[in-house]
């Protein structure tokens, strides 16, 4: 029984309630409802220096980088029509298909974005690609190769950026290697299965320019069935890092917003015993493809998952205690 229906079982019982045990801080419940009714995959949020958030998504309703903007991070969110914020392509790509947008603004004043682009020479791939731009909205110009490509792997998806405590930057991605699978559910079922892992790329302070070599901290296992992908980074104030990430096939219900922890950033992270969200709970159907941020004590997730329009963009308080992670009720 949820805390307010025990509440009014209790004003019942009795037949009244003083008016000092009501509460003065509204109770929260899960947000189950989407803050964007619109087709906005693979969201990322961030919130810009005058306090207004920011949300990016894959290409969708026209646009190949669409943007939306929201006063209240849990409250309706709205669509710029008028924006592609990546409206001229970087020039390996197709121009065509880009998934999965990550914005931060740099310490030099310029925000940068992270993007999967469609491989010209070889459309079947995905590779990461970067952008800068002196605006949160755009428009954005693309670097002239890309950041992470890879092809005999698989390709590159799902950037996205993170900030440790010391100020270090990094980009984490997905080796796509469900790509080059052998079929099944997103292509990668059958024997042999391609691995799918999780890199962090060093990168310096420009956000753009890599350190070293990318590491792995992260792959897929049966559980997960073809793959994991969509990492997003974050380090609580209590210095545990919390790796989220969707597992499943994002075309079938399968599709979670799933977690694991570390109290080092490479590493080794332990898995949740189950996913923070799945097909069912809350009515929502493949949720997936999330983006974390900290906000005050708690950690805000964003996410999509499917609905009329596609997939529309959902954002939710969570509760971090100890080692789990679940949405705020």
């Amino acid at each position: 029984m949820k805390l307010l229906d025990a509440l009014a079982a209790a004003a019942l019982s009795f037949g009244f309630v003083a008016a000092s045990a009501i509460p003065t801080r509204p109770l929260r419940r899960a947000n189950v409802d989407p803050v964007l009714t619109r087709d906005f995959a693979d969201p990322s949020i961030f919130e810009d220096e005058d306090g207004t958030w920011y949300a990016f998504g894959t290409t969708g309703n026209g646009k190949q980088i669409q943007v939306a903007t929201g006063e209240d991070i849990y409250e309706e969110w709205n669509l710029l029509d008028d924006i592609d914020a990546l409206s001229n392509p970087a020039p390996w790509t197709t121009g065509h298909n880009t998934w999965a947008p990550d914005v931060h603004l740099m310490p030099n004043g310029k925000y940068v974005m992270y993007f999967a682009g469609e491989v010209a020479e070889n459309p079947r791939f995905h590779c990461i690609g970067t952008a800068v731009s002196d605006t949160a909205t755009g428009p954005y110009v693309p670097a002239d190769e890309p950041f992470a490509c890879n092809l005999t792997i698989g390709g590159a998806i799902d950037p996205s950026g993170f900030e440790d405590e010391d100020g270090t930057r990094y980009v984490l991605y997905k080796v796509d290697g469900n790509s080059i699978g052998h079929g099944g559910s997103c292509g990668n079922t059958i024997e042999p299965i391609a691995p799918t892992p999780i890199m962090l790329q060093e990168v310096e302070d420009d956000g753009l320019t890599p350190i070293g070599d990318p590491v792995q901290i992260f792959d897929r296992d049966d559980d997960d069935g073809p793959l994991v992908e969509a990492p997003s980074l974050l380090r609580t104030g209590a210095g545990l890092y919390i790796l989220f990430f969707s597992s499943g096939c994002y075309l079938e219900p399968s599709y979670n917003v799933n977690y694991a922890t570390s109290t080092n950033l490479t590493g080794p992270y332990q898995r949740a015993s189950r996913p923070m969200i799945k097909t069912g709970e809350y009515s929502l159907q493949a949720p997936g493809g999330a983006t974390a941020v900290n906000l005050g004590d708690k950690v805000a997730v964003a996410y999509h998952a499917n609905c009329q329009q596609g997939r529309c963009l959902h954002i939710s308080p969570t509760i971090v205690d100890g080692r789990k992670v679940e949405i705020e009720t």
